[in-house]
Formats: C-alpha cells, structure tokens, sequence
C-alpha cells in the first residue's frame, strides 16, 4: 500500500518563456491542487495573467527588461547553434533571468516556508533558494532530457557562483517527464515519467471551412516565434507551402502577430491567434510545427504524425529524434554561409509542400506515431508520481529511478 501525504506545501516556479514552459507544469499543479496540498506558483510578470487566469495562487518576481530579452532572442533566432544556447541557456535563464526572480523568490521562502519545490528546468532562482536551505526539490522537464542536460552544463558557471553545488543537487533531484523513452533516453539517475490525464473538456472546433472533403493540418509556429524578426518570412513561406495542397490548413499565429499583415491567405487556410491545442489534434490529421517540445509531444501523444521546421532552440532535436522514428520528416533550413540560421527563404515553400503529401499519403508515418502515443499513454499518470514524492517527503527518503 503506498503512502499518501497531503497539505504539503508546494512551491511551483516557472521562468520567462510563454505557453511552453509554463504549460508542462498545468497538470502537476492541477494534481497537486485536487490532492489537498497548497500551492504557490512564483512567476514573471510576463506569465501573471495566464497563472491567475488559472486559478492558481500566483506571486510575481521580475524579469529581465523587455528590451534586453528581445535582443536576446532575436540572437537565439539566427545565430549558430552552438552560441546560440550559451546566449539562452547561460546568460538569459542562468544569469538575467536568476538575478530578476531571486529577491521575491528569496521573500516567498522565508515568509511562505515551502516543504517542497517544483520547477520547470529553465527557472533556476527558485533551485537556488532551496539548495540554501536544503529543501527537497524536483524539476518538471519542458524539453527532452539529453537537452536539458545539456542546457544546465551550459549555466553551470553562472549558477556555482549563487551557491556552490546547486549544479549538482539540481542533477541529483527527481526528474519528472512527461516524453516517452523511445524517443527521450534518460540523462538524469532519477528520472519519472508520467502521462497527462485527458481533458474533460474539449470541444469541436468552429466550422471555419464550408467543407470537410480534405483532411485537418494544423500550422503552428509557437507562441515566441511572432516576437521575431524571422516571423516576416517564416509565415509567408509556410503559407505559400500550403496553398496547393489538399488540405484544410489551421493556422496559429500568437497574439504578437498582426494577421492582417501575413499577405495573401490561401483559401485552404485559416488564421486565428491562439486555439486550445487539444481541441485540433482530436480532428487533425497531422501536424506541421516548427518542433517545439509542448506541441511537438502534445501532437505524438494523439497519435498525429509531424512535419518539422525547427528554426531555434530545442527544435532540432526533437525534429530529429521523431524522423528518427519514422513519425514524421524533418524539413531543415539551411544555414547562411556564415554559419547563421536565416529561418525559412522562399525556395523553401516547395520542400515544406513536399514533406506534407508524402506523410499524408504514407500511412507508416501515422501508424510510428500511434505506437508513441501507446507508449505514452502506458506511462504511470502523474498523480501516481507526484504521491511518490509525497510518501519520500514524509519518509525523508529518496529513491532512484532510470525510466
């Protein structure tokens, strides 16, 4: 019989980064709420409105100035890989994002006195704050492990200077994620996966077309892309890829996009800013993305199969790994000859086309993908895991697990 502990109280943290860092912790914390423990979520102000709007008690650090984070990533758009995560990884979540988010995260401590943290990989302030008054922690994964892994090696300096060994505690605590095996091998000693409860609440999506003949693609660049220069070309491109094609089209844009400025939209397309996620991938019948991990393992646990066009960040490898997989096909901008990534040009519009019929007529692609989201869909739900952690609080024990 497990043991099982409730009223812990839990500090959940998440850094600057839209939908995809904060999305990865709405299932634990809705968890955790249903199990009687008390919740703080500490975040930035850019993430206050989507937390309340949750229904979460939510208290709100700083950030860096909006200035800086956009010179930030316009140089993670375009720059080579390589320095491309020192500038993400060390200096934007290691270094500005640490320093604007440790004062109140170091007030919500002493005056809230959690038992235990939860944190997304990329918020290192609220890691900090617990290592120096050693505090059980675990972190939520919004990416791959093997990224992450080496995401955390690349802040490592910065984040020793706050307080040495925090590294290492970060790397020994519990790993909790939600991607599958096959395509994440574990990089941490205590990995834990889970799946996701479904949702209760989906509904059919508006009848944006006057007719269903053709299959349901859903376009989605994420919701940073549009804070980017590369956004100017990267939607023409994409829709241009689109227009011939048997296809009704969704497209998402964010809310920093000014749709009306997209150029010509082709008849099989339709545009809106934001659209449950959920409530596409239970009519689509395959995904075109730039390979973000939340829509990327979003649409594999519904079994849809991909086309990727990864433009920054994780993206890569996660396009890579699912190619690798035989669930969809990965469709790479090149880069420029020195070496920087301009994101999509116009001769890539008949590659991207391509890659899209040959999914669609190929029902191997869909059929890689419904043996993941099996897979998924058998790991333990995470309110199995997240009482795990409980009954260890309880217990002041640990154990390792390698899933």
């Amino acid at each position: 019989m497990r043991l099982s502990v409730s009223g812990v109280r839990v500090l959940v943290s998440c850094s600057l980064g839209g939908a995809g860092h904060f999305n990865p912790l709405r299932p634990v914390i809705d968890s955790l709420c249903n199990s009687g423990d008390d919740v703080l979520v500490v975040v930035p102000p850019s993430l206050e409105a989507r937390v309340a709007e949750c229904g979460y008690r939510v208290r709100v650090g700083e950030e860096p100035p909006a200035e800086q984070v956009a010179d930030i990533r316009d140089a993670i758009a375009t720059a080579p890989q390589a320095m491309a995560a020192v500038v993400s990884e060390r200096e934007l979540f290691g270094r500005l994002c640490t320093a604007a988010m440790l004062p109140a995260m170091e007030a919500a401590f002493a005056e809230w006195q959690p038992e235990l943290v939860l944190r997304e990989t990329c918020e290192y302030a609220a890691a900090v704050a617990a290592a120096r008054r050693g505090i059980p922690q675990a972190q939520i994964a919004i990416s791959q492990g093997e990224t992450e892994a080496s995401a955390l090696g690349t802040a490592a300096p910065v984040l020793e200077a706050y307080e040495s060994g925090v590294v290492g505690q970060i790397r020994s605590s519990p790993y909790l994620t939600r991607f599958p095996a096959s395509l994440d091998p574990t990089c941490y000693p205590d990995t834990r996966r889970f799946r996701e409860l479904p949702r209760h609440d989906v509904a059919k999506l508006p009848e944006f077309w006057g007719s269903e003949a053709f299959p349901l693609a859903y376009l989605t660049f994420g919701s940073v892309t549009g804070y980017m220069p590369i956004a100017a070309d990267v939607y023409p491109v994409a829709l241009e890829a689109m227009k011939d094609l048997p296809l009704r089209v969704l497209l998402t844009v964010g809310n920093r996009t000014d749709i009306a400025g997209l150029g010509p939209i082709p008849e099989n397309v339709h545009v809106e800013p934001w659209v449950s996620q959920d409530d596409v991938f239970r009519e689509a019948s395959l995904v075109i993305c730039h390979g973000g991990s939340g829509t990327t393992f979003g649409a594999l646990a519904a079994g849809l199969p991909l086309v990727i066009v990864p433009l920054f960040a994780d993206q890569f490898s996660n396009a890579r790994r699912v190619a690798a997989a035989g669930a969809g096909l990965l469709v790479e901008p090149a880069p420029g000859e020195d070496g920087r990534r301009p994101g999509l040009v116009p001769g890539d519009a008949a590659r991207v086309a391509e890659a899209v019929a040959t999914v669609l007529a190929d029902p191997a692609y869909t059929q890689a993908a419904a043996r993941i989201a099996r897979e998924m869909a058998s790991m333990p739900p995470v309110g199995q895991v997240l009482e795990a952690l409980r009954a260890e609080l309880a217990s002041g024990t640990s154990h390792e697990h390698s899933a």
